[in-house]
């Protein structure tokens, strides 16, 4: 899949979450687009990081802190953004990177 497609699949799972979750805000559809770029890059040089860094802690949890990873990078994200992509707290983050996961995996099955 192209690298624009898989870029319009991720913010409209980022807006239609935002639009479903009331500790979320996205200013707009183009902050949505910006959203899931600014995402893509922290994916893939924070992620992997953090990763390596919480190793032991990840292995103990049997991988459940890979959630908390995910849901640090959302509120990073929402910090570069500023006014264009609020999170209001840790939980929400949260419940974001579990559903936007779901609705992204959803989309891209349905263009496939």
């Amino acid at each position: 899949m192209g690298i624009i497609l898989q870029i319009l699949v991720s913010s409209v799972a980022v807006y239609f979450t935002a639009w479903l979750l009331p500790g979320i805000a996205v200013k707009s559809y183009g902050s949505a687009i910006l959203v899931a770029i600014v995402l893509g890059v922290l994916n893939a040089l924070v992620t992997p990081i953090l990763q390596f860094l919480s190793l032991p802690i990840t292995v103990l949890t049997l991988g459940l802190f890979m959630f908390v990873i995910n849901a640090l990078v959302i509120m990073l994200a929402s910090w570069i953004l500023g006014s264009n992509f609020h999170v209001q707290n840790f939980w929400w983050a949260l419940l974001f990177s579990i559903i936007v996961s779901l609705v992204s995996s959803l989309l891209n099955w349905v263009i496939r």
